[in-house]
């Protein structure tokens, strides 16, 4: 199953790489950074918005592709909290639209029904952004899934890794005791706690860096993939890439 997936589409170029995917450890958690919709949309002369849309549309066809190639762990961060607070208002406004239309997709419906996969929003959304339509999206959709075990679809949204670490140490400072503090104890009362480390981090937009601390407690020990490519021209092709790359590669945790 995995190698025709991953030969499907494939230059000839890209079969070697194809087989070192096939005998090396399988990433079960990646996390993406969707860089790159706003200046994928100003170099075609189009309103920042339209990036979005076609953003939204890459997110359905690399999640599709994730879950049928065998991932149970998939990390979108939609939106960062600066993202939400600082950008112009008619933008955000348009943006909510957009991830209302692809949480409310059809197809997308169906995908996580047919392979069990659970969905789960964190950040600050809601306080943020104060929408009554995209409150009701959300919490009809994490009670759908709410019971599946399958797999995982967390959606980071107004999400910030250094609000995360705040109020996990805010959360054990209230709690009270002498003992030390470990890793169970911080990682328990993390917005992201329940899930898995990241194996694999992929960024899009061709600018090699970190944001707000993303995810910083789950990627300590993670593979990070850089592409030039802006996230809307990022599809299930250059999906496979990223991840015949990180299989290539031997992991040393730690070191």
């Amino acid at each position: 199953m995995v190698a025709r997936v991953l030969r499907e589409d494939l230059a000839p170029v890209q079969i070697r790489v194809a087989r070192n995917f096939m005998q090396s450890q399988f990433p079960q958690h990646i996390a993406v950074i969707p860089d790159g919709n706003r200046r994928w949309a100003r170099a075609r002369g189009l309103y920042p918005g339209e990036g979005h849309r076609e953003g939204a549309k890459r997110f359905h066809e690399v999640f599709a592709e994730a879950v049928k190639i065998g991932i149970p762990y998939f990390t979108f961060w939609a939106a960062s909290e600066s993202n939400l607070l600082e950008r112009n208002r008619l933008e955000v406004k348009f943006l909510v639209k957009i991830l209302k239309e692809a949480l409310r997709n059809k197809s997308f419906r169906e995908i996580l029904k047919k392979n069990g996969t659970r969905v789960q929003c964190i950040g600050r959304w809601n306080e943020i952004l104060k929408d009554a339509a995209l409150e009701r999206v959300i919490q009809e959709l994490e009670a759908e899934t709410g019971n599946y075990r399958k797999n995982r679809l967390t959606m980071l949204l107004g999400y910030d890794g250094r609000w995360e670490m705040i109020e996990a140490v805010n959360k054990l400072k209230a709690a009270g005791g002498k003992r030390k503090i470990d890793y169970d104890d911080l990682s328990g009362v993390l917005w992201t706690g329940d899930l898995p480390p990241v194996d694999l981090v992929i960024r899009t937009g061709g600018e090699p860096h970190w944001s707000a601390g993303f995810m910083m407690w789950l990627t300590a020990d993670s593979q990070f993939y850089f592409t030039e490519k802006f996230w809307p021209d990022f599809g299930k092709n250059e999906f496979k890439k990223a991840l015949a790359d990180y299989t290539g590669r031997e992991r040393r945790l730690g070191c």
